[in-house]
């Protein structure tokens, strides 16, 4: 059986400022949106562009909104298990999304949330438990999935609007990461080394482990890419025939390991 890889560490106070850059960025792309844009349709199950404005609002409040709760007693939930967890909640998201975004207008969404996480979310983020609606995390921990919610999202908002949409580089570092670690996590091992540059590589498949010189099986791709095979918005057959991920070796097929976050 291969070694247990050391758990990854996230600087908090980077994590903290990537999340609020990447917030940023989103509340920049919605200034401004019209009813049609607004209205447009998004790939994500009958949300257009409004619903997923609410949804990102409703990502980043949660911080200040579980910080007001009383701490839980007891951590329940890893970062990496965070992934694995989400999916089986997304009946109560999707309902709560529809509601929020039925409450105000996107802007105003998305300003109550930005100054919530000002005032509420400390600048030195500790190890403090909240409530998370998967189960007790802890505050840098959730602070990390804060910025796979956004990187990912960002992503949907821009597909839906047909424009580009920049991305901070700490957020988009620790999507990549906390992705990558979850796969090793879902399929440990050590047969197929997978690359992400210049964010992640990780080990992952059982199999005979790869110990020195160029690994015989080797996936590698880009971030942006990656992140849609990880959370199901790419199909990794397609990816493969397109160039878009570079896969050797007869081990190097990560498609019944994907999607790891719908």
């Amino acid at each position: 059986m291969p070694a247990r890889a050391r758990a990854r560490t996230y600087d908090p106070v980077k994590t903290r400022a990537a999340v609020a850059a990447q917030f940023e960025h989103i509340r920049e792309a919605v200034r401004g949106l019209d009813g049609e844009r607004l209205g447009r349709p998004t790939r994500l199950g009958g949300w257009t562009v409004r619903e997923l404005v609410a949804h990102l609002a409703m990502a980043v409040e949660a911080a200040g909104r579980h910080l007001e709760q009383p701490a839980p007693p007891a951590r329940e939930v890893t970062v990496t298990g965070w992934v694995a967890a989400t999916a089986a909640r997304a009946g109560d998201i999707d309902e709560d999304t529809r509601a929020l975004a039925a409450s105000a207008e996107p802007a105003e969404l998305l300003d109550r949330a930005a100054e919530r996480f000002a005032e509420l979310v400390p600048a030195v983020p500790g190890e403090r438990l909240l409530a998370a609606r998967v189960g007790a995390m802890r505050l840098d921990d959730f602070l990390v999935t804060r910025c796979v919610e956004l990187v990912v999202h960002t992503d949907d908002l821009a597909a839906a609007l047909g424009t580009p949409l920049p991305y901070d580089r700490q957020a988009l570092a620790a999507a990549t990461r906390l992705l990558a670690d979850a796969l090793a996590a879902k399929a440990p091992g050590g047969s197929v080394e997978v690359r992400v540059p210049p964010y992640a590589v990780v080990q992952c498949v059982e199999g005979p482990r790869h110990t020195r010189g160029t690994p015989p099986n080797v996936v590698e791709t880009t971030p942006l890419t990656w992140i849609r095979l990880a959370t199901g918005r790419a199909d990794w057959w397609e990816a493969v025939e397109s160039a878009e991920v570079t896969a050797s070796g007869e081990r190097a097929d990560l498609a019944p390991h994907l999607p790891l976050l719908g």
